[in-house]
């Protein structure tokens, strides 16, 4: 089990890093989009010409949203991991089976409490 700890600490690790990455990226656009959207006094809604700039806000705060959020929960399952209580289920305290820790190493429930939870 200390090898498949080792494992998905090291996946969960990378997951951090892309997700810190994606935070990274989608504020540096954000910010940039926003210096664009303070000096220009266009009509962007009405502008045939690409993706609007409003589009592309929205576009880019539901990816920095998920990305945010991604990051939250690889701190968290990194956070339980430290303290020992990786891979049991916060409702019904019992393992998270290492198949779904596999697929989602951040799970915070087992199958079932997840489907009862509407997690």
């Amino acid at each position: 089990m200390e090898e498949d700890d080792g494992r998905l600490r090291a996946l969960l690790t990378a997951m951090r890093a892309q997700a810190d990455a994606r935070v990274r990226a989608t504020a540096a656009i954000l910010t940039e989009l926003t210096h664009d959207r303070e000096g220009s006094n266009d009509d962007d809604e009405h502008d045939p010409e690409g993706v609007t700039l409003s589009s592309e806000w929205s576009r880019l705060t539901g990816l920095a949203e998920a990305a945010a959020s991604e990051l939250q929960q690889v701190d968290d399952a990194l956070a339980r991991m430290d303290a020992g209580t990786y891979g049991v289920c916060l409702n019904c305290v019992r393992p998270i089976p290492a198949a779904r820790l596999e697929v989602r190493p951040f799970a915070e429930y087992c199958v079932a409490c997840a489907e009862k939870l509407g997690h």
